[in-house]
């Protein structure tokens, strides 16, 4: 199966009750040629409202992180682990997020053969991962997925913006480091790839609001 043949099937999912509460699935944005993928939970609001992961306001950090470490969200890929908006915005528990991803996340990644993996936050670092890791204890540190690519977790945007002060300020320089990091080791398995455009990605002109 290719990317164009998964994404007719994923936009036909009614496994689960979770479609009825979202406008619709988000699936991904970005370069499907890409050696790096970014993971995070799953769509917001304003992702749902556009069809895009990571478009909101917890989009806006990790634009500027991915800026600052030489990327852009054109020319990598960020999907999610779990790709409709449950009702109330709520958090997913480690099961709902297991039978989603189980469904299509682990088809998506055996599609892209990422050589890196950047899991943004707890719920997919513990569905990459295993449940007992820590995002606050194992966040910058590498670990091997079920299908046997290699990751690296860092905090979720949504848990930077509930920061201040010398927290925020530490906290943003630990996701760049992991965002460096993690690029480089995607830029030596993929030599000439280049992970970022002249400008930054402007997803409100490539994107608009869904009925």
């Amino acid at each position: 199966m290719n990317l164009n043949e998964f994404e007719h099937e994923l936009l036909e999912c009614k496994k689960c009750k979770w479609h009825h509460d979202a406008i619709a699935l988000v699936g991904w944005f970005g370069n499907p040629d890409s050696s790096i993928v970014f993971v995070r939970e799953g769509p917001g609001v304003v992702d749902d409202e556009y069809g895009c992961p990571l478009i909101g306001p917890s989009g806006q950090l990790p634009d500027k992180a991915l800026w600052a470490a030489k990327m852009t969200r054109d020319r990598v890929l960020t999907t999610n682990v779990i790709k409709c908006r449950p009702k109330g915005d709520r958090t997913h528990d480690l099961a709902e997020a297991n039978f989603c991803a189980r469904q299509w996340l682990d088809r998506e990644l055996d599609i892209l053969q990422p050589k890196v993996i950047v899991a943004l936050g707890g719920v997919a670092m513990h569905y990459l991962g295993n449940p007992d890791m820590r995002i606050t204890r194992d966040s910058g540190q590498w670990f091997k997925t079920k299908q046997g690519f290699d990751c690296i977790a860092t905090f979720h945007p949504a848990y930077l913006l509930r920061l201040t002060g010398k927290s925020l300020v530490a906290a943003k320089w630990d996701v760049f480091h992991d965002l460096q990091t993690a690029r480089d080791l995607a830029a030596e398995r993929a030599p000439g790839y280049s992970f970022m455009a002249e400008e930054k990605t402007d997803l409100f002109k490539i994107f608009t609001k869904r009925a």
